[in-house]
């Protein structure tokens, strides 16, 4: 078959056959383009959240004791109970005060997740410790507190008054800060 220098059909079905690699290669890179456009939406938007509790039940305190007690039975299953309910949820940084009942209730997440407590003194500021968590990017959070304290880290993460002190009875609240971006959202749970 020869082909003539004006031979429409020959100089189009050439062009297409050309065309089609460049048009597949373009749309490749489109495609790419969208994929990283979506993953940078999403980095922006990371969202990660902070757990919240007050140390589990704690053993009555006896004339032999310090004031710094360790947990009750009680508060041992409590710390097994958080344990379980977040050892799925990627917790990334422990935090916790430097007492027996806050070191005891953060560590059977510590010791399964291989992540150390981190302590930090309820005697800080809060404003200075609150500024450390929210450093924290992309991560999840445990922080182990006191009745008097809890409330103070999530009117602070929230920036607004939500909490009062807790009752000096109630260990089982479980407050939830989640950030996605620069927003902040708040749920309270029971554990």
């Amino acid at each position: 078959m020869m082909f003539l220098p004006g031979d429409c059909s020959l100089n189009l079905q050439n062009t297409v056959l050309f065309l089609k690699p460049c048009f597949m290669f373009k749309q490749k890179i489109i495609n790419l383009s969208s994929v990283l456009t979506i993953a940078l939406l999403l980095a922006s938007c990371s969202r990660n959240a902070i757990y919240i509790v007050r140390h589990a039940e704690k053993a009555t305190a006896n004339a032999n004791m310090s004031s710094d007690v360790p947990l009750s039975a009680d508060g041992e299953q409590r710390a097994q109970n958080l344990k379980k309910l977040l050892l799925d949820k990627n917790v990334q940084a422990i935090f916790s005060t430097p007492y027996i009942r806050t070191k005891s209730t953060a560590k059977p997440l510590s010791d399964a997740t291989q992540v150390a407590v981190q302590l930090y003194s309820p005697k800080d500021t809060t404003d200075l410790f609150i500024a450390r968590v929210k450093a924290i990017q992309k991560r999840n959070v445990l922080i182990v507190g006191h009745s008097n304290t809890v409330d103070g880290l999530v009117n602070k993460l929230m920036g607004q008054q939500l909490l009062t002190d807790l009752p000096e009875t109630e260990y089982d609240n479980l407050f939830i800060v989640k950030r996605k971006g620069k927003k902040y959202s708040f749920e309270k749970r029971k554990y």
